[in-house]
């Protein structure tokens, strides 16, 4: 049976694809829905969004967290169906599901009673499930739902300044209802679970683009492709000031061939103009394979 499936994926590339995406999904929503049972739930934290919301309301009448979050949550599906997408929506509902159960129903125990620590292991979980999550194309529905309705409707006012509204609402009401310390522990998991969500979504890669402004190009070119086997692309640039066209180099390297580079430069122009940035992630030849 599984030689089949095999088969059957190795022919249709798009089968894999999908299939790649509901196991992100599944993966997000396990490491995601762990968060709460293990760091954030027992700490009283409230990390914005409808799960936010189901926690103030745990906390205040103990309804169970994730099937309050999913209760809230089915109401928003129906309404925002068409506006969302079929396949963008069944992916949703599929990790909306799976978020909430695994919240209520993995029979775990609280790792620790200090609120710090849970705000920031619970972030650091929280991001990298929802980061697999939407890496998988989907999300687990609330805020986000929300916040692109309102952005339909109303066009000035952005989806990210809309769930910063909802997750400021959301903190603002924790410290009314379970205590301002609880509130400010809430801002710390927010803040660190939209970074590490940021960093899955984006990638962990080390590499650099360097831009390279030099009379001497040609030489640095050929040195990067012979001494370091890297391509470089050449830019067309015009000075500001003279108005004299000249190339551009553009190169992306491991942080590891960083110093290889610099030497290259000195030994060929001291003087060389060079831009060196993060390149959060490097597709291609010699780099990560494009994936979905």
């Amino acid at each position: 049976m599984f030689r089949s499936i095999r088969s059957a994926i190795g022919k249709n590339p798009a089968a894999a694809g999908r299939l790649f995406s509901y196991v992100q999904i599944l993966l997000g929503s396990l490491i995601g829905g762990v968060a709460y049972p293990l760091f954030l739930t027992p700490n009283r934290i409230a990390p914005g969004g409808i799960t936010g919301v189901a926690t103030i309301l745990n906390h205040l009448l103990h309804w169970p967290v994730g099937t309050v979050s999913m209760a809230l949550n089915i109401p928003l599906f129906i309404i925002s169906y068409r506006a969302m997408g079929k396949i963008f929506a069944f992916r949703s509902l599929v990790a909306t599901v799976l978020f909430s159960l695994f919240i209520d129903i993995l029979p775990l125990s609280p790792v620790t009673d200090d609120p710090l620590l849970g705000s920031l292991y619970g972030g650091v979980l929280l991001g990298i499930g929802l980061g697999l999550i939407m890496r998988g194309g989907a999300t687990t529905g609330g805020s986000d739902m929300i916040a692109r309705m309102v952005h339909r409707r109303f066009q000035f006012i952005s989806t990210g300044s809309f769930l910063f509204a909802i997750d400021l609402a959301v903190v603002l009401a924790a410290g009314f209802l379970i205590g301002i310390s609880e509130a400010l522990y809430a801002l710390i998991n927010i803040f660190l679970t939209a970074k590490v969500m940021d960093t899955v979504i984006i990638g962990f890669s080390s590499n650099k683009a360097c831009f390279v402004i030099s009379p001497r190009w040609k030489e640095i070119s050929e040195r990067i492709m012979h001494d370091m086997d890297r391509g470089v692309t050449q830019l067309t640039a015009r000075g500001g000031y003279t108005g004299t066209e000249r190339p551009t180099l553009l190169c992306v390297i491991s942080r590891s061939e960083i110093t290889a580079f610099k030497r290259i430069l000195h030994e060929e122009d001291e003087g060389a103009f060079v831009i060196i940035v993060e390149a959060h992630e490097a597709i291609g030849d010699g780099f990560s394979v494009l994936d979905k």
